[in-house]
């Protein structure tokens, strides 16, 4: 399943967690007015959907890179947009001092070789 559709998945599945988390509040603080019991019950639920929703977007799920303008890419020497993959699974360069940017064709490559030589 590629990085996209996981985190679709999950992100789907989390917010099917939050019907027996809100079915529990709803219990919970049945002594309150509704628009009370809303706002409580959505405070508790961002407080424990947060750690969640950060996992599914800048976790293992998804790979994480970095942009810069005006770049020379390493592998052509073309002038661009440069691309770097700094994080994603098994391959972690967010503390590179010196990062490698390549351009969109040569990141491509790149990405694959990668995705090849980790097994993902």
């Amino acid at each position: 399943m590629n990085a996209f559709l996981k985190k679709y998945f999950f992100y789907i599945l989390r917010w099917q967690l939050s019907t027996p988390l809100l079915t529990f509040l709803y219990i919970l603080l049945a002594g309150f007015k509704q628009l009370e019991m809303v706002i409580i019950a959505n405070f508790i639920g961002a407080l424990f959907f947060f750690w969640i929703d950060k996992y599914i977007f800048t976790g293992e799920l998804c790979e994480q890179w970095e942009v810069r303008e005006k770049i020379v890419c390493v592998d052509c020497g073309k002038k661009a947009r440069g691309y770097r993959l700094v994080k994603t699974k098994n391959y972690d360069r967010a503390d590179d001092i010196n990062p490698e940017f390549r351009c969109e064709e040569c990141s491509i490559k790149k990405f694959n070789d990668v995705k090849k030589k980790n097994g993902f």
